[in-house]
């Protein structure tokens, strides 16, 4: 197997690996309420602009019922609401209500809770999280941009305290 090769099969490994674990520190899912495509949805939506069905499927690489169904449901759930383009376009946009952005705050805290418990029991300091954090951001926007999608992301001090 060629070097390159060899890279890319560890590397498609390792991220397998990384999104089997990240699952697994959120634990067993007691306590949170959210289901996944909510929560997913949810988090491009509390960062940006409101979006319409179309954009939210083009930013997810989904067929537009497959979001309209999630959508369909976060709406009755009362987690997003619908409402006019504030550009004054035909199609309605959708943005987070309150209860939608308190249940992803309150799941996300279980999350963040167990990559604590995995980052503390690794031994990992938070300079070195940081690398890590810097890498993955930086490969996830190299994907965005070669799909020509965006995520927007909550914008984030320049120099961070250390986390040690």
């Amino acid at each position: 197997m060629h070097e390159q090769e060899r890279r890319l099969s560890d590397l498609e490994r390792e991220l397998t690996l990384l999104s089997r674990h990240f699952v697994a520190a959120r634990g067993p899912r007691i306590g949170q309420s959210l289901e996944r495509s909510a929560y997913v949805l949810l988090t491009r939506l509390e960062v940006g602009e409101p979006l319409t069905l179309k954009e939210l499927a083009h930013t997810f690489q989904v067929d537009v019922s497959t979001i309209n169904r999630q959508v369909s449901a976060m709406l009755r759930n009362g987690l997003v609401e619908r409402i006019p383009d504030p550009e004054g376009g035909m199609a309605r946009k959708f943005r987070p209500t309150p209860l939608g952005l308190e249940r992803l705050e309150a799941d996300r805290a279980i999350s963040r809770a167990g990559m604590r418990r995995l980052i503390e029991a690794s031994g990992w300091s938070g300079q070195r999280t940081e690398q890590f954090l810097t890498l993955l951001v930086e490969f996830n926007q190299s994907i965005e941009q070669l799909e020509g999608l965006t995520w927007s992301r909550a914008a984030r001090p320049e120099n961070p305290p250390a986390a040690d």
